[in-house]
């Protein structure tokens, strides 16, 4: 695990966005979506309000599409707070597309269906946007899922994020599909496995929805887990922001004594 990780662990909230609309998806699917805002850029201020410094946007219909569908609204939200650390995914498939995302003001952008298809494409963005480029790795049962997750390979998440390893990438977020918007709690042990075969930083996304769920991700964080994504239960008010990151903060220093 890099050093320091531990304190850089975070809570980082998402926006997924549909039709310039705030949604959640249950394991993905489009038709099974529930809307919780349609203002995109009031909704990052609420984040930001409640003392986030990092925020997840994923263009569902960009992911769905192979291009951006929401990038217009995105650029509004790095528009409207300039010092909020954004992450972007969702049709992010060339690098003229990544480009204009980080000359919008993205800090990171999430490289996950072009990942599979054409590997080389993550060593390049890394070499023109160093320290700027994550990897998603979107699994179900192990395997990696392409294009908005409507698409299976037989690609194994840990051999493709093992591929990875020192060409630049800043960070791994794994989502687990079948706990996506479940609220069932999010996969630790796959997590955990993949974060202990690689030195990339693992973020874990998909199913966090309690305090015990935070808990868990602390034990978790000495194989190299930095962080979670949490969607649905900050919107449903199952878990808030402020009182998640302070747990963070208190059980792992607990764990550290």
């Amino acid at each position: 695990m890099a050093a320091g990780l531990k304190n850089a662990m975070q809570i980082i909230p998402a926006i997924d966005l549909k039709d310039g609309q705030c949604v959640r998806l249950k394991q993905g699917r489009m038709d099974d979506d529930t809307v919780f805002s349609d203002d995109v850029v009031a909704t990052a201020g609420r984040w930001v309000d409640a003392g986030t410094s990092r925020l997840h946007i994923v263009d569902l219909d960009g992911a769905f599409a192979g291009e951006p569908r929401n990038g217009e609204i995105i650029r509004e939200v790095c528009k409207s707070y300039p010092d909020l650390q954004i992450q972007v995914g969702g049709g992010i498939r060339d690098e003229n597309i990544a480009a204009r995302y980080i000359d919008a003001g993205v800090q990171w952008i999430i490289i996950g269906t072009q990942a599979v298809r054409e590997p080389a494409i993550v060593e390049r963005l890394c070499k023109r946007h160093p320290g700027n480029v994550i990897v998603g790795l979107d699994a179900r049962d192990g395997k990696v899922a392409l294009s908005g997750w409507a698409e299976n390979s037989d690609q194994d998440a840990i051999e493709l994020a093992k591929s990875f390893e020192g060409v630049g990438v800043s960070g791994i977020v794994y989502t687990d599909i079948e706990r996506d918007g479940m609220m069932q709690g999010f996969n630790s042990e796959a997590t955990a496995a993949l974060a202990r075969e690689i030195d990339i930083p693992v973020y874990a996304s998909g199913g966090v929805n309690s305090y015990e769920d935070i808990d868990r991700l602390c034990q978790i964080a000495d194989v190299g887990v930095a962080g979670a994504i949490v969607g649905r239960a900050m919107y449903d008010g199952t878990i808030e922001l402020e009182a998640a990151q302070r747990q963070v903060e208190t059980t792992l220093a607990g764990l550290s004594n």
